[in-house]
């Protein structure tokens, strides 16, 4: 079925043309008539699935002609990331079309973003928190808003952006057009969309969870130490000119990255620590070709939609099934073929058996030929988390220790100025004890003397 069968606006089909579409999927072909028909949306999608023109299409088709000068439509989103993205998609779609749009999103001024609210502009993206600091100023009405999208519900919840999605509701018209993305539909979500939706269209909610058919998946067992070395040893392979690598931490991507860098490749990292020009220069460089490897979390990842991407690396197996098909939809996105990677530890084991039930298959081990399995270990990538402690209260100690000595030097000086007795404290006079010997003054002997 093609994309004209649709029936959207020729502005949006020779949009579609322009970025080399000509069929929609699976989930555009069931979401993009009955959202054109004014329908509320509950929908099951997976990352790689096209949902994001599943939702803009029919919003941008409608938007097309009717008065403009205020939002009417908002994107609710659970990290900076996938926000730049959408706006990103919308700016492709609608480049035929007068239709604006905005992102709104943390780590970056707000100045930009009251602009837009002001100005009206017909979309924003935006994340649940940085929204409602807007809405706490008067400029940040949207009274005209016709459509509500919430993408990724089932993350938002996972990150404890619930509370803030029912604060943000309440900003909103009640009469509208909604539409509920989400991976998964659990209990809290399921209540959600009951509350948000009224008699929706339901898409794909019995489908099973299940990566894209296009992945070629593999598993190479390892022991932990040894996993930054046989990283090193796949991607100097050959073959890989692109890898997304997954870590469970911050402190390890920060770490994974470095030591990737000291062995020459070139490398960068993406998480909820790094401030959002690094998070930005981190992924423009990865689609760019100046990175080879981006090593990222699982939250900060959400948005990264790279052309093309031939690699996935789960250098930490996930903990749950559907971390991993999030993970591993990263690459052959839009029917495209691309290669999934998983280093498992002995310890990891129990978690990768957990994804293989979930997806219905086991995943083929692969031994790296020439890889020494037994050498010795390397420098520890992850410094355990009681030493890190250890080493935060030692040198907080360290600090206390030199304000204490700085403030002592201090008092002093205080009273060599003016003459004040001074207590040595600990180290000097006994404690408690106090010199009581007034010192000579030149005054003193002058007066004497008249």
């Amino acid at each position: 079925m093609p994309f004209t069968s649709l029936n959207l606006h020729p502005s949006l089909l020779q949009g579609l043309k322009d970025l080399g579409f000509t069929r929609p999927t699976p989930i555009q072909a069931d979401a993009v008539p009955p959202a054109l028909a004014g329908k509320d949306l509950l929908a099951c999608a997976m990352t790689g699935s096209g949902k994001t023109a599943a939702f803009l299409l029919p919003i941008l088709h409608h938007l097309i002609g009717r008065p403009r000068g205020t939002t009417r439509a908002l994107v609710l989103t659970p990290t900076r990331e996938l926000a730049a993205q959408i706006l990103e998609d919308l700016n492709d779609l609608a480049v035929h079309t007068p239709i604006t749009g905005a992102s709104v999103f943390g780590g970056v001024g707000m100045a930009p973003q009251e602009h837009a609210f002001r100005s009206g502009v017909d979309v924003i993206v935006g994340t649940p928190g940085r929204l409602l600091d807007h809405f706490r100023a008067s400029y940040a009405k949207l009274a005209g808003l016709q459509y509500l999208v919430l993408d990724e519900a089932d993350r938002m919840l996972d990150m404890g952006f619930l509370p803030d999605i029912r604060r943000v509701l309440r900003h909103l018209p009640s009469r509208r057009q909604t539409f509920f993305f989400s991976a998964t539909i659990p209990p809290p979500i399921a209540a959600l969309s009951r509350e948000m939706l009224r008699d929706p269209v339901t898409i794909n909610l019995e489908r099973r969870a299940a990566p894209a058919v296009g992945i070629t998946h593999a598993v190479y067992p390892v022991p932990q130490h040894l996993k930054p070395a046989l990283l090193v040893a796949l991607l100097r392979a050959g073959g890989m000119n692109d890898a997304l690598v997954f870590t469970r931490t911050k402190h390890r991507a920060d770490r994974l990255a470095k030591h990737l860098v000291r062995e020459g490749i070139k490398a960068e990292r993406i998480h909820g620590n790094r401030s959002q020009p690094q998070r930005t220069e981190a992924l423009a460089g990865f689609k760019s070709g100046k990175y080879q490897v981006l090593v990222a979390t699982d939250i900060a990842a959400r948005g990264i939609d790279v052309t093309d991407l031939g690699h996935v690396v789960n250098f930490d197996v996930p903990p749950v099934p559907d971390s991993y098909i999030h993970r591993v939809g990263r690459t052959a996105r839009a029917e495209a073929t691309g290669a999934a990677f998983t280093l498992v530890s002995p310890e990891e084991e129990n978690d990768l058996r957990g994804i293989e039930r979930a997806i219905g298959k086991r995943l083929p081990r692969v031994t790296v030929p020439d890889f020494d399995y037994h050498a010795r270990p390397e420098a520890r990538l992850e410094i355990p988390l009681a030493d890190r402690i250890a080493a935060i209260r030692a040198r907080k100690a360290d600090e206390r220790a030199h304000g204490r000595a700085k403030d002592e030097r201090r008092r002093a000086a205080e009273a060599g100025r003016t003459g004040a007795p001074h207590r040595t404290g600990p180290a000097g006079a006994a404690p408690g004890s106090l010199a009581r010997s007034r010192p000579s003054r030149p005054w003193d002997s002058r007066r004497r003397t008249r």
